[in-house]
């Protein structure tokens, strides 16, 4: 399973993470989040971290030319894309950076928001389903209503976010079948300090599932 960290700010601690098991870590690149940091600090991290690891941009209703200046300015391999970008956006951005993962986030308010999913099953490679709030973007610590989610089966890998801890994600896996698992805030002491732990906590619970 695919298990992302999101939001690091650290390099020592987004290796420790690594080490802890982590498949993916993020990088807000977004200016109005807590946890944003600039290019040059994300490549200081991201080029130190083992290759086999995904390093996620995140961006909201960015243009295609910014995000392309990111992602090599930070040596990122991942894009994902947390605003309101349209089918054909992600189409034109994934040609522009070819091979690499184009991952569309959605804030789901209700059974209802999964449908916009289905427009974006030829143009990205992941989905992600956040909590939805009607200010913050992600990182809310809000859960999304799980009933809504026992149908979903997309034609593409995707993740869980959304309120996701320790103490709530065996039993969010035990009801849905995601790819991967996101999580920000519930590994955190405060906005980009993550809490290594409950990162450890996080392992610990769901490398004892069989599902794993």
């Amino acid at each position: 399973m695919r298990v992302k960290i999101c939001g690091i700010t650290q390099l020592a601690q987004g290796l420790e993470i690594v080490d802890l098991g982590a498949t993916s870590l993020g990088f807000i690149c977004v200016q109005e989040s807590p946890r944003y940091l600039i290019p040059e600090k994300i490549k200081a991290i991201s080029q130190k971290l083992p290759s086999k690891v995904d390093k996620v941009g995140v961006f909201a209703n960015h243009s295609a030319a910014e995000i392309i200046a990111v992602v090599e300015q930070g040596s990122l391999t991942s894009v994902q894309l947390h605003g309101k970008e349209s089918p054909d956006f992600c189409r034109q951005l994934r040609t522009q950076l070819s091979g690499m993962e184009i991952i569309k986030a959605f804030r789901i308010k209700s059974a209802t928001s999964l449908e916009e999913t289905k427009a974006y099953s030829d143009c990205v490679d992941t989905l992600l389903l956040d909590a939805y709030h009607p200010q913050m973007l992600g990182g809310t610590g809000q859960t999304i209503d799980w009933q809504d989610l026992e149908q979903f089966d997309p034609p593409l890998p995707w993740l869980l976010a959304g309120g996701l801890t320790p103490d709530n994600v065996v039993i969010a896996l035990a009801r849905l079948k995601p790819n991967g698992i996101d999580l920000s805030s519930g590994v955190e002491r405060s906005p980009g300090d993550k809490d290594l732990g409950k990162v450890a906590q996080l392992f610990g619970v769901i490398n004892q599932q069989p599902l794993m």
